[in-house]
């Protein structure tokens, strides 16, 4: 089933150290709404059955916000949208908001939530979002962005002692947050299989992934092309067809970085996409891996 993250604006409401959807400066650009109302359409007629609407805060035009949830019903697609709940100031404010969202079809919201969210925003106010949801009965969970360190313990505990539904995400190292003190890391040895959720920017630039994919700028391996000059179902098909991503999604990355020649005791060190981009940011290393997939060498490497 094809997904997609869907940027209609850069802008946001907070200015989060951890971001790693902006750099400095930060941008602040924004589709057309009727561009974003056609490419919602297009979507849809290219197999699309999930967008997720992110990057920036996507209740800072929440009017233009109401509209595209309402193309996605119409077109029977399952629509997600992550937020930082500086709207839910109040219980009151926070239902109104989601009875509109309900009525627009919203299928879920994904509330972001951490220590660094939570310097501007209160967390009483992800509590609010959290319970307005529930009484419209629309979906929801907290995504509990962490580096895992102790810092962290009241946060979590928080959420555990309001019953809240909430996951983990790991701190993602890229945009501002590159700039953040990283402590050691070691894990058990994983496969990290990553499914490489698109990206569409708002300035229309298609990315394989949506997670760092777009902060590789040497190689821009991740970028697929603008909608400018493809269709949404050729830009999917570019992803689609190509046999690195296909290693990426079914083999992992550190498979993909054994084969590459990393020692086993320095793949374990590596957080969530820094691997990646040491591998496909490299414009030699990306060269070999491409070249070793299209023979289906590196296919080969399994135990």
């Amino acid at each position: 089933m094809r997904t997609i993250a869907f940027g209609y604006s850069s802008r946001c409401n907070i200015r989060c150290s951890h971001c790693v959807a902006a750099g400095e400066p930060p941008e602040s650009t924004k589709m057309e709404l009727a561009t974003a109302r056609e490419i919602i359409n297009q979507l849809a007629e290219a197999g699309v059955r999930g967008i997720s609407f992110t990057a920036g805060e996507p209740f800072v035009f929440f009017d233009d916000l109401l509209e595209l949830l309402e193309c996605c019903s119409k077109g029977g697609i399952y629509s997600r949208v992550v937020t930082n709940s500086l709207w839910a100031r109040d219980r009151d404010q926070a239902e109104a908001r989601l009875a509109r969202l309900r009525r627009a079809g919203l299928s879920q919201l994904r509330l972001s939530y951490s220590r660094w969210h939570q310097q501007q925003v209160p967390r009483e106010q992800v509590l609010h979002a959290a319970r307005a949801c529930q009484g419209a009965g629309v979906d929801y969970f907290v995504s509990f962005v962490t580096d895992f360190s102790a810092e962290d313990d009241p946060y979590e505990a928080y959420l555990r002692d309001h019953d809240l539904r909430f996951f983990p995400e790991p701190l993602i190292y890229a945009g501002r947050a590159d700039g953040l003190e990283r402590t050691p890391l070691f894990t058990d040895y994983q496969e990290n299989r990553c499914p490489m959720n698109p990206y569409l920017a708002p300035d229309l630039t298609m990315y394989a992934c949506c997670d760092a994919g777009s902060h590789f700028t040497t190689t821009k391996v991740f970028r697929l092309g603008s909608l400018r000059d493809s269709t949404a179902a050729e830009l999917f098909a570019r992803s689609e067809s190509s046999p690195l991503f296909h290693c990426i999604r079914n083999q992992g990355i550190s498979t993909i970085a054994s084969f590459a020649g990393y020692r086993a005791r320095e793949i374990v060190t590596h957080r969530k996409c820094e691997l990646c981009k040491k591998l496909f940011d490299d414009p030699q290393t990306l060269a070999a891996l491409e070249a070793a997939s299209a023979r289906g060498t590196l296919q080969s490497w399994l135990r």
